[in-house]
């Protein structure tokens, strides 16, 4: 198509040109010291035209060979940084195919020939070469080569601008193999040494959890993971059992009972209004000697008993169960209130019979707990747990037999 197209217009040209000379009677005249010339002004722009065009080819004859050196040399760079391109992409395929010897050679070649150009390195390959022979001797557990190339590649970032981001990924790296070394306090403060921008990233985000994890900071882990789930860096099901895992993990770490207050006040609105945070932080009160504490940050759910489902309530009864020590008649009103709003509550009639127990009601206690240790819908703990109040109160009633066979009910639980 394009020869067909060229021949038009040079048939084109060609009628152009005999309509336009074929008539041109004109001459053009030249006068030099008393000598006239006469020549055809068709011949005259003729000359013109082919002493433009060999002036031009001579011009472009010389330029070329006055830059075949230049040219030559740029062929040569050319050639090498091609060379080291290829070099770096064998690497990264023999580093994603697990043969991270090869790669840490091919890394190596690459950078060779690229120190080899002449002239100033490009600092970004520099930089991507050196991480990939540091990741390579990660995987090798090669400790101190990661080291001396993660250095490298960290002094060649810092002084060229345009390597920035390499230098962020070198961050995130190092703190990556911190992790994998468990060593958390080093982790952190690599990620600490990350701008704002890049600190909010979801990668360093994750980072920043596993480190406070593995440091054993379950509330930074907590403001982690919450920033996480805000980014959507979990589903929302695996971000609330991590944040009910983690305020729970706070919670435990209380070594008396003001820390856990002040735990309790440091988590976040949110983690007070989960009934499953509100119950273990209840048990952790209970067991450090602060029962009422405990209750007091039940009491709000359970005036809210009807909105729970039945796992809530559940966890609010074992809680309750635990906390029940030293308890006022006021609780033993919201409990049979409840009990008479859910009837088939097997957690709830539980939870009513150790309030029974507690408040020195006996009877009505030991029929309500022999209902709930033997009821097989109830967890193994809460019928263990059930099984020694029975106990307690045999032993109270004199009744030895009977405490016996309590103790062996709740000895067979599993």
């Amino acid at each position: 198509m394009r020869t067909i197209i060229w021949l038009v217009l040079l048939f084109a040209a060609a009628v152009v040109a005999a309509l336009t000379l074929g008539s041109n009677d004109g001459l053009a005249s030249f006068y030099w010291k008393g000598w006239r010339l006469d020549v055809s002004l068709n011949l005259f722009l003729l000359a013109l035209v082919g002493s433009c065009f060999a002036l031009v080819t001579v011009i472009h004859t010389i330029n070329a060979l006055t830059s075949l050196p230049r040219r030559a040399r740029e062929w040569r760079l050319a050639q090498r940084e091609r060379s080291a391109q290829l070099a770096l992409r064998e690497a990264l395929s023999e580093f994603f195919g697990a043969r991270y010897g090869r790669a840490q050679k091919a890394v190596q070649r690459a950078l060779s020939i690229q120190a080899q150009t002449g002239e100033q390195p490009d600092a970004a390959f520099m930089v991507l070469g050196h991480l990939l022979a540091a990741q390579s001797a990660h995987r090798l557990q090669d400790k101190r080569r990661r080291d001396e190339q993660l250095r490298l590649a960290l002094d060649l970032a810092r002084n060229e601008p345009q390597a920035k981001a390499s230098e962020e990924g070198a961050r995130l790296l190092a703190a990556e193999w911190a992790l994998d070394d468990r060593d958390a306090s080093r982790a952190l403060e690599l990620l600490a040494e990350l701008g704002p921008g890049v600190a909010r990233r979801t990668q360093a985000l994750r980072l920043r959890l596993q480190a406070a994890r593995l440091a054993k900071q379950p509330l930074d882990a907590l403001r982690t993971a919450r920033l996480l789930a805000k980014h959507q860096g979990f589903s929302k099901v695996a971000a609330q059992g991590l944040l009910r895992s983690l305020a729970s993990e706070a919670l435990d770490g209380a070594r008396d009972v003001d820390q856990l207050r002040l735990v309790w006040q440091q988590l976040d609105a949110s983690d007070r209004r989960d009934v499953f945070v509100a119950g273990r932080a209840a048990q952790c009160a209970a067991s450090l000697g602060a029962p009422e504490d405990g209750r007091g940050w039940l009491r709000p759910f359970w005036d809210q008993l009807d909105e729970l489902g039945s796992d809530e309530r559940a966890v609010l009864a074992e809680a309750l169960v635990a906390a029940s020590p030293g308890l006022g008649p006021e609780w033993l009103q919201r409990l049979e209130s409840a009990v008479q709003r859910f009837p088939r509550d097997a957690q709830l009639a539980y939870a009513l019979g150790h309030v029974l127990a507690e408040r020195q009601l006996w009877g009505k206690a030991r029929l309500t707990l022999e209902q709930a240790a033997e009821d097989r819908s109830l967890s193994a703990a809460a019928r263990r747990r059930s099984w020694l109040s029975l106990a307690e109160l045999a032993n109270r009633d004199g009744d030895a037999e009977r405490r016996a066979r309590c103790f062996e009910a709740a000895a067979t639980l599993h």
